[in-house]
């Protein structure tokens, strides 16, 4: 196989290319860089007698002579792979197991569809090619009849010669090319880009391949395309360039299909990113204020976030937009550094648009208002309702939407979405990615709602099953306290007691329904009713909390539930300790030592099958006995054991009063937004009021 370099293919083209396409039957074969044959048309089959089927995916080099030199045979396709198209003469084997001798002409494109390069084959057998050589009209047949826009430009970059593709694409003829520069034809596109690409070429000698060039032409005028070049230099006999040779391909619809192939996984990474950052809390300002987030880059320049005012405020959704609409701004982002963001109206603001007002009327039809150029004419219709408008535009805003925020068919709010940046207007896919985003955000903008109408039901029921007076016996002080979760948690069922009996005892009680909301209140105030009822038949604490567990298991949902009673005779001291899965009581004694109480633990009342059992202690005068629900010794971040001797290391230091002893806890062991109801009972055995036992004073 003889391998001819490509400068002679430049000057032997214009003989040689119009025989093969005019006269003969000619092969077109695409292979990858690599050799790989991608391509194998009707006349290959012809010419050597494979089907597509027994060579697609073999490599090229295979199809030769089997006496032929095979490197030689690689290294042709690589040096064509490579930007140095060649031509030559090689010996291949047909299927029927005879030579064929070929002329190929062989030179690199950008891939289409896979990106790289290809290399595009044509082959003739070579006698008949002889035969008709002399003729210039292999290189005239090739401008004219190859689909892909060629041009001949000279060491000055002006046009020598363009093929018929290339006035096609360019949409002029010619004529309007030779002697002139790509600059003065085509304005449009990204002239100058591409010929410093093509004096790179010139100056350095290795073809550019893959060199975009962008823009409208005169073809299509009103719309924008992607082409990609390449340029191979042109040598005289002395390797002097005499000239360029490019080659240009409209991959326009394949750039569209991988923007939008990108933009469509950008969009599914922003509805994923959504879905876990979007209602991460039941709170509504924080629920809008993440929306908003979220949405900002990738979406919006700047973005706000209203809900109903009667709905920021706590209160039902009110009779619906009759007559207008007022709103509460909860969220906007970026909340600092955006001059759009600060000229809007500030967080916690009331805004207040009649029915007529395009705001209004947006949340009335339930579907997004989309202004897509924002410009002076949209400012105009917005004028009567609001200034705002104008001072946006001012700023940069050149596209607006605003998307109501629907949950189970009602409105809840509305978001609204501005950009600045010179990315164009919002498409009708943002538009649907910003719908997605605003449903996310108002499911969990009712949830919230919904679960603060069950919070405060549930707290106002819980408080009032507390305890409102207690009044213990003569020989014992009490101070209380009760602290519901934060409003990020959901209220519990904690409760205390103090229930005087006939004989001057007390009987301090505490407990904990595990669980949370109306029904952990309900069950709470149910279990306390029954215990004040049972004590007061001064049944044996042991039985008490058999009749509670009998009470858990008549319930239609089995719930379970601490408990720690207390029954005490401030007379004597004496005190019998009765717990079912409650943490252990502390004692503080008049010396100031502290100490839990040892108990049985017991189980938590439900659970079943449990034997429970007391234990007597007897306390000095003047001794504290501390009761308290899990709440106050329990937190992520630490062990019960170290919370536990932190409670007591509290117990031991000085207080100048029962309450300031509870004040004290709360403030020490509880953070400001507690994870769990608290319930806390202090109560002082004996002494009188005139002393401070032990650690109190």
């Amino acid at each position: 196989m003889q391998q001819v370099p490509f400068d002679e293919v430049t000057t032997n083209a214009a003989r040689d290319a119009g025989g093969w396409l005019g006269a003969l039957p000619v092969a077109v074969v695409a292979t990858s860089s690599e050799g790989t044959i991608v391509r194998w048309d009707h006349a290959a089959e012809d010419l050597l007698g494979y089907t597509p089927h027994e060579v697609l995916g073999r490599h090229i080099a295979d199809l030769l002579h089997p006496g032929a030199d095979r490197v030689l045979g690689r290294s042709l396709w690589e040096g064509a792979a490579t930007g140095s198209g060649v031509m030559g003469v090689v010996t291949a084997w047909h299927r029927e197991g005879r030579p064929l001798d070929m002329e190929i002409w062989a030179c690199p494109v950008p891939a289409r569809h896979r990106g790289g390069t290809t290399v595009l084959v044509f082959a003739a057998e070579a006698e008949a090619a002889r035969r008709i050589r002399g003729s210039s009209a292999v290189w005239d047949g090739l401008f004219s009849r190859s689909p892909v826009g060629i041009a001949i430009l000279d060491t000055q970059l002006r046009f020598l010669r363009v093929n018929p593709a290339l006035e096609e694409m360019n949409g002029l003829p010619q004529a309007a090319h030779i002697g002139r520069r790509l600059v003065e034809i085509l304005p449009d596109v990204n002239a100058a880009d591409m010929e410093r690409s093509m004096r790179r070429a010139l100056e350095e000698g290795r073809p550019v391949v893959d060199s975009r060039r962008t823009g409208r032409t005169p073809a299509d005028p009103d719309h924008d395309h992607v082409w990609s070049g390449s340029y191979v230099r042109l040598e005289d006999t002395d390797g002097r360039p005499i000239g360029l040779a490019a080659t240009l391909i409209d991959i326009t619809a394949q750039q569209q299909a991988q923007m939008a192939a990108e933009k469509g996984r950008r969009h599914l990474a922003l509805v994923n990113e959504a879905t876990l950052k979007i209602g991460t809390s039941l709170d509504l300002e924080r629920t809008a204020q993440e929306l908003a987030d979220v949405a900002v880059p990738d979406l919006a320049d700047a973005v706000t976030v209203d809900v109903l005012d009667s709905l920021a405020a706590g209160g039902e959704l009110g009779a619906g937009l009759v007559g207008g609409a007022t709103l509460r701004r909860l969220a906007k982002a970026p909340l600092t550094g955006s001059p759009v963001t600060a000229a809007l109206v500030p967080l916690g603001r009331t805004l207040t648009f009649p029915s007529g007002a395009p705001y209004t009327r947006a949340l009335g039809a339930c579907r997004p208002f989309v202004v897509a150029d924002f410009d002076e004419q949209a400012v105009a219709a917005a004028a009567g309702h609001s200034d705002t408008p104008a001072e946006l535009l001012r700023l940069g805003v050149h596209s607006f939407m605003m998307t109501p925020l629907l949950a189970r068919g009602v409105v809840l709010g509305m978001a609204s979405f501005y950009r600045t940046r010179p990315v164009g207007p919002f498409t009708e896919d943002e538009v649907a990615l910003a719908g997605e985003l605003a449903a996310r955000a108002a499911v969990c903008v009712d949830n919230a709602r919904l679960y603060r109408r069950e919070h405060d039901t549930a707290a106002v029921l819980q408080r009032s099953m507390l305890p409102q007076h207690i009044t213990p016996p003569p020989g014992i002080e009490v101070a209380h306290r009760y602290l519901p979760a934060s409003d990020v948690n959901e209220v519990g069922g904690d409760w205390y007691d103090v229930i005087a009996l006939d004989d001057g005892r007390a009987v301090l009680v505490i407990g904990d329904v595990m669980g949370h909301g109306t029904a952990a209140a309900a069950v709470m105030g149910r279990l306390s009713a029954s215990v004040r009822a049972l004590a007061r038949l001064d049944l044996a604490p042991e039985d008490v909390l058999y009749q509670l567990e009998a009470a858990l298991h008549d319930l239609a949902e089995p719930m379970l539930a601490t408990f720690l009673s207390i029954v005490v005779d401030p007379a004597t001291g004496r005190c019998r300790v009765t717990r079912a899965g409650h943490p252990p009581p502390a004692a503080v004694f008049p010396d100031g030592t502290v100490r839990l109480l040892e108990s049985t633990p017991g189980l938590p009342l439900g659970v079943g099958g449990i034997r429970f059992t007391s234990t007597d202690v007897t306390l000095p005068a003047g001794s504290l006995l501390v009761l308290y629900t899990d709440g106050l010794v329990e937190a992520r971040s630490s062990d019960i054991d170290a919370r536990l001797s932190e409670l007591t290391d509290l117990l031991a230091e000085p207080v100048p009063s029962l309450p300031a002893l509870c004040d004290r806890l709360l403030t020490h062991l509880v953070p400001a937004s507690a994870d769990d109801d608290i319930a806390l009972l202090v109560a002082r055995v004996g002494g009188g009021d005139g002393g401070a036992p032990g650690g109190t004073g």
